[in-house]
């Protein structure tokens, strides 16, 4: 994907060096981190070692993670990150992350930038399948997923041991010939 990608509002990128103290900023908000594999102790430390892991290139090869800051357009502040996994026992099939700053939450930016994002891998990349998965409580990222055009294709009542508990997983997805008449749509 070339970036930025821009959107009417946001602009968005790989998270660079100077993003480290944000990044880590919002990752330690309890709100952010409840549903997420991360605890409230991600430092500053821990955001400089993932932005410096970036992989080479636009997007991630097998196995690997992209974490894609965003801002408003024009803007220096962080409101949040896509992050982009490329699925390696699979051609062509991603899965995304979305995490937005508490402050920044329920303002439709989190759903903007998703777009964005499913576009170009889509219509740039050739991505044959997306995926996301998600805590079944997590209500919010559920509501952003579906707006962005995920469909939830399974869940898995507590299959995942997750913070101290047993957590259920929800699966949303999106395939290429679904994206293809929404794209020409707009």
């Amino acid at each position: 994907m070339a970036y930025p990608l821009v959107t009417g509002r946001l602009s968005i990128a790989p998270l660079a060096e100077e993003d480290a103290a944000a990044f880590a900023r919002y990752r330690q908000q309890p709100e952010v981190a409840r549903y997420q594999s991360w605890s409230t102790a991600f430092s500053e430390a821990d955001a400089a070692r993932l932005i410096a892991a970036r992989p080479p290139g636009d997007l991630p090869g097998p196995g690997e993670w992209l974490q894609l800051g965003v801002r408003v357009r024009g803007g220096v502040q962080l409101l949040g990150d896509v992050a982009v996994h490329c699925v390696a026992e699979q051609p062509d099939t991603f899965e995304l992350g979305v995490t937005f700053a508490g402050e920044h939450q329920g303002r439709g930016y989190a759903t903007e930038a998703l777009l964005a994002v499913l576009g170009g891998l889509f219509t740039e990349h050739g991505a044959h399948r997306v995926i996301a998965r998600c805590d079944a409580r997590n209500d919010a990222i559920a509501a952003v997923l579906r707006k962005g055009g995920l469909r939830k294709e399974s869940r898995e009542i507590e299959a995942d041991w997750f913070k101290g508990e047993w957590t259920t997983l929800d699966t949303y997805a999106l395939l290429a010939r679904e994206w293809a008449p929404r794209a020409t749509a707009t």
